[in-house]
Parts: structure tokens; sequence; C-alpha cells
């Protein structure tokens, strides 16, 4: 698979990383600011990337199979739709848009065009995430779900100065709940589909969520995700039955081993997780659903995306976050 990055900051050198163990993926172009051009020199040189551009519209004239966006969350929207446009594939990294109403338009432009649109989130593509899904009938009638991810930002300390960066800055679609507590809504819409309601009830401060807890109901069983940026606390994942729980220890967007714990007394840990980098299992299914020409696969997918989109969406309007983005498309 031939493929555009585009983007320079940190997310693309995690994926960079990962590539030694995606030997079918060639590394065509990179797209980035004229002023990182020492960064994007240096990225071709290390990773034997083909080509450099400063102009996006130049990039999409190559020959690419899909492009990967990997810019601030306020920029997916528009740089994908132009690729849409361009009739390239497209690969958005997380959150996939700032609204549901972008969502949706890039749904329906992909589909009408036949093109693939995949939300590069590594948890649904992870091992030990698909195998927690085999495990859930086991857990009998599902009660209670908990999802925390709270990592404290060194940006926060930035921010309580007064610098406000990208994270934290509401023009750039930033905020706990589209860094961290996205990761948690994957985890959970993955698992157990669309809710009957959400609620989200975020510590603000200038404008923006620092940290939130998400409530998830799903008639049946309840569901409360924590996201924050502003604050830490051990990090775990229970999904809790009346014949027993699943525990998991790390952040949802990593999903390694996991402990089944049973009402008699019985436990295991698994752990399948097949590659120590995240990123490997998604990029390898993108690649192969791409070859394949499984538009069936990729829609299902997408599909899931636009009901974390929407919850994500409906979290930021209850707890009174307003991006750009939700006054510019009516």
């Amino acid at each position: 698979m031939k493929l555009g990055i585009i983007g320079a900051g940190m997310i693309v050198k995690e994926l960079l990383r990962a590539t030694p163990y995606l030997k079918d993926i060639e590394l065509e172009a990179i797209f980035g600011r004229k002023s990182s051009e020492d960064v994007m020199n240096e990225l071709k040189d290390t990773y034997n990337i083909k080509n450099i551009f400063y102009d996006y519209e130049e990039l999409l004239k190559c020959n690419l199979d899909a492009v990967y966006i990997a810019l601030p969350n306020n920029l997916h929207f528009e740089f994908a739709k132009k690729a849409l446009e361009a009739n390239k594939n497209v690969i958005i990294e997380k959150p996939m848009t700032s609204t549901y109403k972008e969502a949706l338009i890039l749904s329906d432009l992909a589909r009408e065009r036949k093109l693939f649109i995949f939300e590069a989130i590594t948890n649904q593509y992870l091992p030990n995430y698909k195998k927690i899904k085999e495990f859930l009938p086991t857990l009998g009638n599902i009660k209670i779900v908990q999802c925390n991810y709270s990592q404290y930002s060194s940006r926060y300390n930035s921010f309580k100065e007064g610098n406000v960066l990208p994270a934290f800055d509401p023009n750039f679609s930033g905020g706990a709940l589209m860094d961290l507590n996205i990761y948690n809504i994957h985890y959970v819409v993955g698992l157990f589909g669309k809710p009957k309601n959400v609620e989200y009830y975020p510590n603000i401060e200038r404008g923006i969520d620092t940290s939130g807890v998400l409530i998830l109901d799903y008639d049946k069983f309840k569901c409360v995700c924590i996201g924050a940026k502003d604050c830490k606390a051990p990090i775990a994942n229970n999904i809790q039955g009346d014949n027993g729980c699943i525990y998991q220890d790390t952040p949802a967007n990593v999903c390694e081993r996991f402990e089944l714990l049973m009402n008699d007394g019985t436990s295991s840990v698994i752990n399948e997780n097949n590659y120590e980098h995240r990123m490997v299992n998604e990029f390898i299914e993108f690649r192969d659903i791409i070859k394949s020409n499984n538009l069936e696969k990729c829609y299902k997918m997408l599909d899931h995306s636009l009901i974390v989109t929407e919850v994500q969406t409906t979290a930021r309007n209850k707890g009174g976050i307003v991006f750009p983005a939700d006054t510019e498309i009516k």
C-alpha cells in the first residue's frame, strides 16, 4: 500500500516507529508546513520517505493508495474531504471529526465514490480487544462498565500559566473528551453498540474540558467513562456482570493483558496482543481491507465511528463545550 502521510507531529512519529512491522506499506510522501522543513527532512531520511510536499494539492496528485491524516483535530474534516474529492482513500487519526455532521458528510462522500475511509482507532483492531468480545457472554448479564483514562498532561502546566496549546484549545477541537475519553467511547461502543442516552459532566476551564465524567445509559446496564488531563489516577477498565468481571489495568487505546475474574473464584490472565507497538494491527487491517477491496468491512467500521462521533458531539453539547465547527456547517 502506497501511503501519503499528512502531518509531522507526535502521532506521525509514533506511526513511523511501527513501520518496521509494516513491510508492505510504502511511505510514498509526507506533507507538512514549510516552517517544519528540518523535521520533514529528518523524517524523510530516517524512514526512507520518498517525497516531501508543502502543497497538499500537489501531494493529492501522487499515485497513492491512501492518505493518513494526522493533523490537529479541527483540520481532520477539511483535509479528509479534499482527499476524498481527489478520489483518495483516507485514514483519519482519532477523533474522526470535530462534529457528527462533519462525519456524516465524509461518510456520504466516501460511500458515493466507493472509497475507503477509516478512523485510526487502535483498540478496535487489537487481538486482546477482540478476545474481550468473545468473553463477554461468560460474564452473564452486564451490570456496570467503568473506564478511567486519567493521565496528567505536561501541557496542563502551560495551560495553567496562560499558554493555551492545541490540546486545550476549543479552536483546535481539543479537550479531555476528544483526546482521552474518545478511546473509552470507542472501547464501549465497539462492545455494546449505541447507548440509549448520553450525559457529560466536564470540569471546564476557559471553555474547554480539562477532565470529565461521561455517563452512557444502556438501559439494562450503566457505563461510566472518565477522561482526565488535569489529574491522574490508576488507569483501569472494568466490565462487570452477574457471573464475573473483566479487569484491565491499561489504557483503552493500548488494551494490553486483561483478567477474567469469575464469581466462583476462578481467574485467568489473557494476553493475545501479537505486536509491541499498538498501531501495527490497525494498519495491517487497513492495508488488507483496501487490497481486497472489502468496502463492506470498511463501512461496518465507519458505522462504528459514526456512532462514536455522535456520542462525542452529544456529550459536548450537553457539557456546554463549543467548537468553531459546531456553527460552521449547517
